[in-house]
């Protein structure tokens, strides 16, 4: 996020402001900026005499206030970090008469995860007035992929576009997770290296021919014995590939397809762009169009519906795993 690289930037130059408000849904981007402060504001001298960190259930308003009033010792500033400062929402007002008047020598951070101030607030208007008020988005699925990359790139590393779609699929948008499993790949690969769809089958698990990115492209290249292999392995490993994610990323799937077939430019760029997909997977699109005529796409996704439908045990006597995936593979490549 460029919001982040901005603020990381203005703290490391000194630009420092009297109050952080993190807030937002995506703890990841949260807990990264409040780290920053807490590692780089002061030195190692200043910190024993001069950070605080607080958990919002073991504080009051109150207590922070009156920590965050006090001048700082034989340093410049102070820094005060309240964690998990959403477990003081229902009093978070309280903070207002500070908001509207900050000590000028303290940093005072607060990560208010999982939720946000209303805007039309005096608390809001106040903090944005004086400090920084940062909302922490969650990333959709389609952008997930290109902050790996990112990551990635600004530690030396390369990765594949399958192995960065291996890792959506598998974790989802829970970037602290997948920030973990980079984490342990750049302490097996060196500096330098693309992290393969082998590199993620080795060290993580996730098997780089058996998963919903390879049964996704099977569908729509309608290969029927690579779909049935998929579908078999996912029945035998139930656990590691529940049914919902499947239905929902086929959905996902057939809706983009869907899409595509009204677009008007259906040049790689154009698609790319529309679809909000990696360009290297166009080309799996365009085919799966040729493949699933606009008529076919749509009862593909009827028949997702009804299969979710059963997969929640209505009107189908709560089928197992392995025969709803069979009926699907079945009647879609039909």
């Amino acid at each position: 996020m460029e919001e982040v690289k901005e603020l990381v930037k203005a703290i490391r130059s000194g630009q420092l402001k009297p109050i952080y408000f993190l807030m937002g849904q995506e703890p990841y981007f949260i807990d990264r900026l409040s780290e920053y402060i807490e590692k780089n504001v002061l030195s190692e001298e200043e910190k024993g005499f001069n950070q605080m960190i607080f958990y919002g259930r073991d504080v009051s308003v109150e207590d922070v206030v009156n920590s965050a009033k006090r001048y700082p010792m034989m340093a410049e500033r102070q820094v005060i970090i309240v964690k998990e400062a959403q477990d003081l929402s229902r009093t978070i007002d309280k903070f207002l008469p500070y908001a509207e008047n900050p000590q000028p020598s303290t940093v005072l951070v607060i990560n208010y995860k999982y939720k946000k101030l209303d805007k039309r607030k005096a608390l809001y208007k106040a903090i944005q007035k004086s400090g920084v008020v940062f909302e922490s988005k969650k990333l959709y699925e389609n952008q997930v992929a290109d902050w790996i990359k990112r990551v990635l790139k600004g530690k030396k590393y390369s990765i594949a576009p399958k192995a960065a779609q291996m890792l959506v699929e598998f974790l989802g948008t829970d970037l602290s997770k997948i920030s973990n499993e980079l984490d342990k790949l750049q302490l097996i690969i060196p500096p330098g290296e693309l992290i393969t769809p082998e590199d993620i089958e080795t060290n993580i698990g996730i098997s780089k021919d058996f998963n919903n990115f390879e049964l996704r492209k099977a569908i729509g290249e309608r290969n029927v014995l690579k779909a049935h292999q998929i579908a078999n392995y996912f029945a035998d490993n139930p656990r590691d590939n529940p049914i919902v994610v499947t239905l929902a990323l086929l959905y996902n799937f057939f809706t983009q397809l869907l899409h595509y077939h009204g677009l008007n430019d259906k040049s790689p760029r154009a698609v790319a762009s529309s679809l909000r997909i990696n360009p290297y997977f166009v080309k799996d699109y365009s085919l799966a169009a040729r493949n699933f005529p606009m008529k076919k796409v749509s009862q593909a996704l009827s028949i997702l519906r009804e299969i979710d439908t059963k997969s929640k045990g209505v009107g189908a006597n709560s089928l197992p795993q392995r025969d709803l995936l069979k009926e699907l593979i079945v009647r879609i490549l039909t």
